[in-house]
């Protein structure tokens, strides 16, 4: 298990990706995983806004935001507050991709 850090866009829609990157602080709190230690290392999982992923042909054919999580530069699109929960226990703590919101590796 390794520190994330997680950009989530707000340029296109503002409202739900700033309340998609609430959701995701809270789960990591809840599930532990805001700092956390593992084999004798402090690590963190970081969750930020940003202004542009490049992904707005995916996004805007939902209703949800779109994010990146790194390491691994993993794409999700269509994110909404309600997948906060499984994002950060499936692909955080489970090292699982979450496959119906992920988004292609290329534009």
């Amino acid at each position: 298990m390794l520190s994330s850090h997680i950009f989530v866009c707000t340029n296109q829609k503002s409202g739900v990706g700033e309340a998609a990157a609430k959701a995701l602080r809270k789960e990591l709190k809840v599930q532990g995983l805001k700092s956390f230690m593992h084999e004798g290392e402090k690590h963190h999982n970081r969750v930020q806004t940003c202004d542009c992923l490049d992904r707005c042909k995916q996004c805007k054919k939902g209703n949800g935001a779109a994010l990146v999580v790194y390491p691994g530069g993993t794409f999700y699109g269509n994110v909404e507050p309600r997948h906060a929960a499984r994002l950060v226990r499936e692909h955080l703590a489970g090292g699982r991709l979450v496959a119906d919101l992920l988004l292609p590796s290329d534009h």
